[in-house]
């Protein structure tokens, strides 16, 4: 390659000469082009002509060397064109050729039969010894190392198996759990110090040995076809609790994994068995399961027990089968623990439960405690409800028997729910439902007996039940009506009062009168806000009929014992009062004589409070309770309302009976005597009219006088009869 630059001779001036190449560059850019691609080289191609020029230039510069130097400069110059990593001898050749034909000038091939550069020769002839040398050498070494590291990779090869033989030994002989090997056809080839202690035979018993014989008489088929799989090469392992016999005879429970081990062509050659001694955990949770499922203080099963095997009798009951339960619970027990301690309280559940068990266990039964003092025994397959009331008077009958419990004489009976039923008909839960049912009604009918089931019953209780759940969101909901009721004078008939009367207008059951709810109020604690909107509601209604007189008509509201005992009432009547407008002498307030008879302060206190205040107080169905009226001559009393069960002779003018005449006259003089006004309930008759008014009773309150009805057909009702 050569370039130039010229410019024409014509011009004047700009003419001149011009300036030859370098050839040293030259011949480095063909040698650069030669070569290239012939090794791997990691140079750029600038990189690689900056290379060649150098190595020309040295081999120019060793052309005015003597002789005896130019050898060792070519080799030099060949051996750096190893160390330049052109090792393939492709690129020794198209050096060789670059420059045999470039001649010590370099620029171009010697012209033809130009005298050949002896000198220029040689030293090409020693580059190319020069790399036959190093490439030769770089050969050498690259095969030492590769043997260096050939003998190190054995070296380090047999120190590693060396440590892992170790480290398996050393695993082997300190582990803790049992260790065997054996060949595929079972031989036993060696043992861990571990195993042998486990099961007590020495290492050559186990040698002179087979797995075979290690297998335990419990067994099942299910160890063997896995033994079986893993010898063939179809599994690699398995791990399942398996029994060995010790040397002694004893039975050890054990964790078993079996491995199987492979060679390095994956062919099966050995099997791997790791021991580990679990009989103390087995024995555990043999006992945690136990406790789980039994009661601790009885040992009797539990409740989770219970509701599982009473739930795998229904899943398992052929056609037309039947259940029964007899639900237990001791009467009176808290008091035995409050009177002699919960330690002979426990001692008491102990030795019922025992007599329990004694009861069933001939009939094949077993017994549950659910818990507290109470106990259940399942009867599958049942005949008939007479099969388990006879259960019942034994089981009673055991009971009752008195115990001597820590030299104490303890007596101590039950009540028990009877419920026998077709399982196609009722679900367990519902079954076990019902029995705690029948068991609460043979509380309630006086204790120390049975109770049968009475679907009848039952589906009272639980309209009771829905009621009770519902009332509150009634109240909430404004479903609680107001209906009132007629009190009449029985001397010209005109308007007395009338008496708030309260109804529930439910979604479904129509509409409910005071005796289907009143009483769950009572009972649940919402008596008290009921009342308070009975009360509220009733002086609104009376101020908007009767305005605010003192001498006029008054609304009369029943009270239940509880809103009496709430130290609000007064707080409440003054409040319905001040915001209906209402005169404090047109509310009256009726009691019951249970309510007030042996009077605390406090009732004591809210009844003179209620009567300053100008509030009139009535005692509601007077007979029906003590009749005391000595004890209500100390009350502040208005008015006595005599039951309707005393007017029942006075029915008919043909069949009057002369002792109720007299009996309720009788009242009616005394009362008057006390200073109280007398209204008679239950006036159904004229005829009770009529005598009633012969015997001086103030008024009268029944359905001849006037059902109770709505606000808003009550007006007609007002109007005197």
């Amino acid at each position: 390659m050569s370039t130039a630059v010229t410019g024409s001779r014509d011009d004047g001036d700009r003419a001149g000469a011009a300036v030859p190449p370098d050839p040293v560059e030259a011949l480095a850019a063909r040698w650069a082009d030669a070569v290239a691609g012939t090794s791997y080289v990691p140079l750029q191609p600038d990189e690689l002509e900056e290379l060649l020029r150098g190595l020309l230039h040295r081999l120019h510069a060793a052309l005015d060397e003597p002789p005896v130097r130019q050898g060792p400069a070519g080799r030099q110059v060949g051996a750096a064109l190893v160390d330049a990593h052109f090792t393939n001898p492709q690129s020794l050749s198209q050096t060789l050729c670059v420059l045999l034909d470039g001649g010590p000038g370099g620029a171009a091939p010697s012209r033809e039969g130009a005298p050949p550069d002896h000198r220029w020769h040689a030293l090409v002839a020693a580059v190319a010894e020069g790399f036959s040398a190093a490439l030769q050498d770089r050969a050498l070494r690259e095969e030492e190392a590769i043997l260096g590291a050939a003998a190190a990779a054995r070296e380090q090869a047999r120190e590693a198996l060396h440590v892992s033989q170790e480290r398996f030994r050393a695993v082997f002989e300190g582990a803790t759990i049992g260790i065997g090997i054996g060949d595929l056809e079972g031989r036993i080839l060696d043992v861990n110090p571990a195993l042998v202690r486990l099961l007590g035979h020495p290492v050559e018993d186990f040698r002179r040995r087979s797995v075979q014989e290690f297998m335990h008489p419990a067994d099942v088929e299910h160890v063997w076809r896995l033994y079986g799989e893993l010898i063939r090469g179809e599994r690699d392992h398995f791990r399942l609790e398996k029994q060995f016999l010790k040397s002694d005879g004893e039975s050890v429970w054990t964790d078993l994994t079996v491995s199987l081990l492979r060679d390095g062509d994956g062919r099966p050659r050995y099997q791997l068995a790791l021991i580990h001694d679990v009989t103390a955990l087995r024995h555990l949770r043999r006992r945690l399961e136990f406790e789980a499922q039994h009661d601790a203080l009885t040992g009797l099963p539990n409740r989770r027990t219970f509701l599982a095997h009473l739930d795998a009798v229904f899943d398992q009951a052929s056609p037309g089968a039947r259940a029964g339960l007899c639900y237990l619970d001791l009467d009176g027990f808290k008091a035995v623990n409050d009177t002699l301690g919960h330690e002979v309280g426990d001692q008491l559940l102990v030795a019922v439960a025992q007599r329990l068990v004694s009861v069933v266990r001939d009939r094949g039964l077993s017994v549950a405690r659910l818990g507290g003092d109470e106990f259940v025994v399942l009867v599958p397959g049942t005949s008939g409800s007479a099969q388990l009331v006879a259960l019942a008077e034994e089981v009673l009958a055991a009971v009752a028997q008195p115990v001597q419990l820590g030299g104490r004489r303890v007596e101590i009976t039950a009540s028990v729910g009877v419920v026998e039923r077709s399982i196609a008909d009722i679900d367990p839960a519902e079954l076990l439902r019902a029995a705690d049912m029948t068991l609460y009604w043979a509380k309630a009918d006086g204790r120390s007996q049975w109770a049968l089931f009475e679907p009848e019953r039952d589906a009272r209780e639980i309209t009771r039940y829905r009621l009770s759940s519902a009332l509150p969101a009634a109240l909430a909901g404004e479903h609680l009506l107001v209906h009132y009721q007629p009190l009449r004078r029985l001397a010209d008939g005109r308007l007395h009062g009338v008496e708030a009367l309260v109804r529930w207008e439910h979604p479904r059951m129509g509409l409910l009168g005071p005796e289907s709810f009143v009483g769950l109020a009572e009972e649940s604690g919402m008596i008290v806000p009921l009342g308070r909107h009975v009360l509220r509601a009733a002086c609104r209604q009376a101020f908007s009929w009767f305005g605010a007189e003192a001498s006029g008509p008054f609304v009369s509201v029943n009270l239940a014992s509880r809103q009496l005992r709430d130290e609000h009432l007064v707080d409440d009547v003054r409040a319905a009062l001040a915001d209906s407008g209402l005169h404090p002498q047109q509310l009256q307030l009726e009691i019951t004589e249970s309510a007030v008879l042996g009077t605390d302060p406090l009732t004591g206190h809210t009844l003179d409070a209620l009567a300053g205040m100008g509030v009139r107080l009535a005692i509601d169905d007077f007979g029906t309770g003590y009749s005391n009226l000595a004890h209500l001559r100390r009350l502040p009393l208005d008015e006595l309302k005599l039951d309707g069960s005393f007017l029942r002779g006075l029915r008919s003018d043909d069949a009057v009976d002369p002792v109720d005449v007299q009996l309720v006259g009788s009242i009616v003089s005394l009362a008057h005597l006390l200073g109280l006004t007398v209204t008679a309930e239950g006036v159904e008759t004229p005829a009770q009219v009529a005598i009633l008014r012969e015997l001086d009773c103030d008024a009268g309150q029944g359905t001849h006088l006037g059902r109770p009805a709505d606000p808003a057909d009550l007006g007609r009702l007002l109007d005197p009869v």
